[in-house]
């Protein structure tokens, strides 16, 4: 029992000593824990404390060196504003001072308004006294004393007119040749229509000499085939590159130098392939004349022809009269006399329908015996064309009596189109009847001694007599030859009329 007693106070003893090892222990441990967070707390503190300083240093340096750049802006805008405020002030002051100028200049310029009005009013006042003054004097009126002056001035104004005239004349000499080349351009533009040589030969071009022999072949054959396939002759002689085909025909003449041109572009030259290009050239031709034919009724205004007249229309493409393409011509005339019918009344269509077709017998005439305009004639019956028409065709060379007014005005319109200036080559018969009727026309004036054509009829000079003509006299008498020979001539292009007034002094020496 009082072992047990023992152990338990030992037990107990023991537990207490433990306890308060333990308590102390925990104490210190606690303790130092608490020292080492209140060390690090003040570590914390005063890191933060310094981060807060430099902090609050850089803030202050940024709003210092923004303070002081604000302070820099304004002061610029500022002295901007005042240099602005300066000029708009410079501005107004120098606004103000000229509108007190303007001001001043306009008080002045009344002033002078004023004085201008009182002396205009005076010089009136003066001008009228004046005029009664010189009525009074002259004993007449202000009209009857300008009709006097003109009296008296018309007496002189002759000769100065005449060195006027003469001034001006010779003043625009310079530009006369450019003149005359711009009317004559456009008296061609208006006018001209196209020219063709009337000729019977056409030339082909070779590219080499050497074609020569391919076209002729061996023995000939090749150029027999030609010939007789396309009815022209071939002449082959020494013109360099090139061939000649002849034929009054001028359709056959125009299907040969297609078929040539097909062959020498082609090298294949052979009787067989002659006449397969020939055979197709002459459709082409017939192509060709059949367009030809439609665009000259097309032209003309003609309607309701048969297909065969048409044909013949064409056939005129190839046909020339004195150098005259007679297709152009044919429906030049047809307008001409389209425009004498409106004139004189008569009846519009038969006009341009026989002008149209008053040369088509041209067409064939090369194969038809007997004058163009009787073949013509019959061909035109034959397709059901109008008797009025017929008698239009017929009678256009009065090869029969015309019948009616129609047919005068197609022969009239026949001779304008082949006379106008360009559309035929002159004869020397009508050349020297021109030159003649010029001199004749000069010297039927009063006073000309001389008259004399030149420059190819272009110019005719009048020597007059210096004692029975003026100066003026002379350069009215240049304008009345001038009217005269353009009534009363037919001419192409302008004649230029000159009067020459000569006055010679002539003494001797003894």
């Amino acid at each position: 029992m009082a072992d047990i007693l023992f152990l338990m106070v030992s037990l107990v003893i023991g537990l207490g000593v433990g306890a308060a090892a333990g308590f102390f222990y925990h104490r210190n441990v606690t303790e130092k824990t608490l020292k080492s967070a209140d060390e690090r707390a003040t570590d914390i503190v005063e890191k933060a404390e310094n981060q807060a300083k430099e902090i609050a240093v850089q803030a202050k340096e940024e709003a210092l060196k923004l303070r002081n750049e604000a302070e820099s802006e304004i002061t610029r805008k500022r002295r901007e504003v005042e240099k602005v405020e300066e000029r708009v002030q410079n501005r107004q002051e120098n606004l103000d001072k000229r509108v007190d100028v303007l001001e001043k200049k306009e008080r002045i310029l009344n002033k002078r308004q004023g004085q201008i009005d009182r002396k205009a009013n005076q010089i009136d006042k003066l001008n009228e006294q004046r005029l009664a003054e010189l009525e009074r004097i002259a004993a007449m009126t202000r009209d009857e004393a300008k009709v006097e002056l003109l009296n008296m001035v018309e007496s002189d104004s002759r000769q100065d007119m005449a060195r006027i005239v003469r001034q001006v004349e010779a003043d625009i000499k310079q530009d006369a040749d450019r003149k005359a080349r711009e009317i004559i351009v456009m008296a061609m533009q208006r006018v001209a229509s196209d020219q063709v040589s009337e000729t019977v030969v056409s030339a082909v071009p070779l590219p080499s000499d050497d074609m020569k022999g391919r076209i002729i072949g061996r023995q000939g054959r090749n150029i027999r085939a030609f010939e007789n396939a396309t009815g022209v002759d071939v002449i082959v002689d020494d013109t360099p590159e090139a061939i000649i085909l002849s034929g009054f025909d001028p359709v056959r003449r125009e299907v040969a130098r297609l078929a040539m041109s097909r062959l020498i572009t082609d090298g294949r030259i052979h009787p067989a392939r002659i006449e397969k290009l020939v055979s197709k050239a002459r459709e082409e031709v017939d192509q060709s004349i059949r367009e030809a034919g439609e665009q000259a009724i097309y032209d003309a205004g003609v309607r309701r022809l048969h297909p065969e007249i048409i044909k013949l229309l064409g056939r005129l493409q190839y046909r020339t009269s004195y150098g005259q393409n007679q297709r152009e011509h044919a429906v030049e005339a047809s307008r001409l006399a389209v425009i004498i019918a409106n004139e004189v009344g008569a009846d519009i269509e038969i006009c341009r329908e026989g002008a149209l077709l008053h040369d088509i017998g041209k067409s064939v005439d090369h194969e038809v015996e007997g004058p163009h305009a009787i073949i013509g004639a019959d061909i035109a019956k034959r397709y059901g064309v109008s008797a009025m028409v017929v008698n239009c065709i017929a009678s256009h060379h009065h090869e029969v009596e015309q019948e009616c007014l129609e047919a005068v005005i197609v022969e009239v319109a026949d001779a304008i189109s082949g006379a106008r200036p360009g559309a035929r080559r002159e004869s020397l018969e009508n050349y020297v009847k021109r030159i003649k009727a010029l001199e004749e026309v000069a010297h039927s004036f009063k006073g000309v001694e001389e008259a004399f054509a030149i420059q190819a009829g272009r110019e005719v000079r009048i020597i007059v007599r210096p004692e029975e003509v003026d100066d003026y006299e002379a350069i009215k008498m240049s304008k009345d030859i001038a009217r005269q020979v353009e009534e009363n001539l037919q001419y192409p292009g302008q004649i230029k009329v000159t009067v020459i007034r000569e006055t010679r002094a002539v003494d001797y020496a003894k």
